[in-house]
């Protein structure tokens, strides 16, 4: 699910992990800006270098939350990033196939997951997908291939 500073994907693993203890929950986020992955890997809340500089715009924080990270690290603890065109990709997929409109950031988990970052073959699998704030340039970008 897609991370920026904690609130969704906290809200997601806990709910998740009361129906289904076992689920492995992962956050995802834009390649560059991976403070969650970084963070589960140390133990403490990781800084992003800069907070620009990725079309996943509605991801970018300094820092998961102060809160939101002790959830989730206890919840999920694994984190995954996407490249910008790796996320162009997945826009253009759930438009295509499940047609619907997604902004770059609720898209970035689908990303990691058609990237084959996550093993999901053969396994049931949730991807989350979150905001249609597409901005025009960037959805036309990734509709066309452009």
């Amino acid at each position: 699910m897609p991370a920026s500073g904690g609130g969704l994907a906290a809200g997601i693993s806990l709910s998740i992990k009361a129906r289904h203890p076992a689920a492995r929950v992962v956050t995802a986020e834009p390649e560059l800006f991976d403070d969650h992955a970084r963070s589960f890997l140390s133990g403490k809340r990781e800084k992003n270098e800069r907070v620009t500089g990725s079309i996943c715009d509605a991801l970018l924080t300094a820092d998961p939350g102060k809160l939101t990270f002790e959830i989730t690290k206890k919840l999920s603890g694994v984190g995954v990033s996407a490249s910008d065109e790796e996320v162009l990709a997945a826009m253009a997929f759930a438009f295509r196939e499940l047609k619907l409109v997604v902004e770059p950031g609720g898209a970035v988990a689908l990303a990691a997951v058609l990237a084959g970052k996550l093993n999901v073959k053969g396994k049931v699998a949730a991807v989350v997908l979150s905001g249609g704030n597409a901005d025009p340039e960037i959805f036309a970008r990734a509709i066309t291939g452009y």
